[in-house]
């Protein structure tokens, strides 16, 4: 039988779900820089066919054509996989098969999340290997077979640590606290992604990468110069083996405050300074925004919401028993490990329900830190020339459709980004970059 007390725990979890979903909102809402370039600048309708040959639009269309069926039917039979195991019996009978003979609920849990985060790998493993050899025909990748087999082993152990760090003190406190469990899962789990943010630089990145000090010389002074101009402080300029997997080009700016410094991919080396410098000054307007922290702040918030949203649904006495559970006693929610594939369902649900907003918010910071670019470089012709070297050796999509836009796309494209510096340009009535397809 159900009562007030009963339906209390449910309805205030309900409630804070709610306002901390809106607040994440209102933030975004009202943070987003939804204009990048102030209200007098004039509009460039971006143009592939003015900065890209007919070879290279046509090579962006086949690269394209020839990637999207593997990441298309990689996130559909993903998530497709996730959810039957996660909203039918199939997933707690799996885990009863698997922990049978388990006693201790903590390795329930850990066992819990070997099987189901690997049987969902092994689900997608077809597509990126498919993905990867798309990658391959094309001059992206340079890994050989055993080196993609260690990343995707790397990746999955990875995977495995973050489940664990995450749900071992979700089932404590649903074991512990079964009616008001949340409040200290939300907290938990906005302090989780804070520390994951400023741990990943320096306990996952060195699992992919190694770095090492760019040698003295004039860009490490120029960067560091540039840097300092832009009064971000650096701690130093690291490059990081990229070539040993792939050929694109990137740089970053990575860690917080004293630790924060500048990582160039080894494959960037080889184009001009000016270049170079182009693509770290996008990288200092992140770190000048702040929006690494900022995105880490909301997201944070995000997640304790969705905490709360996910008490809601775990004590929906139906969607247990969809899920193959045992309901708990009214106003508690489920402690069955059992659960862990409802849970991960529930998650990646969500996930790539907020995809499509997280995407456009992204898009508009990446547009600002392009216009901070050109507003520390003030070399609109060195910046169109990057983002066209950019597209062309990444083989970027120059025309994205819709739905690429709302699944995929975090950055603004090729020719977007050259057409806001083409206003730019404008703006400050500056010699405009020619079109770079007639050079």
């Amino acid at each position: 039988m159900s009562g007030p007390d009963t339906r209390r725990p449910r309805i205030a979890a309900a409630v804070a779900a709610a306002l901390l979903l809106l607040a994440v909102a209102a933030v975004l809402a009202a943070s987003t820089p939804w204009r990048t370039l102030p209200g007098g600048a004039p509009h460039v309708r971006p143009d592939p066919a003015l900065d890209f040959s007919a070879p290279e639009v046509a090579r962006a269309r086949a690269f394209d054509a020839a990637i999207n069926p593997p990441a298309y039917l990689s996130l559909g039979l993903g998530l497709l996989a996730v959810l039957v195991l996660g909203l039918t019996p199939l997933g707690a009978r799996l885990l009863r098969a698997t922990a049978a003979r388990v006693r201790p609920w903590p390795l329930r849990v850990l066992l819990g999340v070997v099987v189901l985060t690997t049987v969902l790998r092994l689900v997608g493993l077809p597509f990126r290997w498919w993905s990867h050899d798309v990658l391959d025909r094309y001059g992206l990748s340079t890994q050989a077979v055993p080196a993609w087999l260690a990343d995707q082993g790397k990746s999955l152990a990875v995977t495995w640590v973050i489940y664990t760090v995450a749900l071992l003190p979700l089932f404590a406190l649903l074991r512990r606290f079964p009616r008001y469990w949340w409040t200290g899962a939300a907290l938990g789990a906005f302090l989780l992604v804070v520390a994951g943010s400023f741990a990943y630089p320096v306990a996952v990145e060195p699992l992919f990468n190694s770095f090492h000090k760019l040698p003295t010389g004039e860009l490490r002074t120029d960067l560091m110069a540039m840097a300092s101009r832009d009064g971000v402080p650096v701690k130093d300029v690291l490059v990081a083996d990229a070539s040993r997997r792939t050929t694109t080009l990137n740089a970053y700016v990575s860690g917080f405050g004293s630790t924060r410094r500048i990582v160039v991919y080894d494959t960037l080396l080889s184009s001009p300074p000016a270049q170079i410098r182009s693509i770290v000054a996008h990288e200092l307007g992140h770190a000048k925004h702040g929006d690494v922290l900022y995105g880490t702040l909301v997201g944070g918030l995000a997640v304790a919401g969705g905490v709360c949203l996910l008490a809601v649904l775990l004590s929906s006495p139906r969607l247990l028993r969809r899920a193959g559970l045992d309901p708990p006693a009214p106003g508690r929610a489920v402690a069955d490990p059992r659960a862990i594939a409802l849970v991960l369902a529930l998650v990646a649900a969500g996930t790539q329900l907020a995809a499509p907003a997280e995407n456009l918010v992204s898009r508009r910071i990446e547009a600002r830190a392009d216009a901070h670019a050109l507003d520390l470089t003030r070399d609109p012709a060195t910046f169109v020339e990057m983002q066209h070297e950019l597209s062309v050796r990444n083989i970027d999509d120059l025309r994205p459709d819709v739905l690429e836009r709302l699944l995929w796309m975090t950055h603004p494209s090729g020719p977007e980004r050259i057409a806001m510096a083409r206003s730019w340009s404008r703006l400050h009535h500056d010699a405009e970059p020619p079109p770079f397809a007639h050079r």
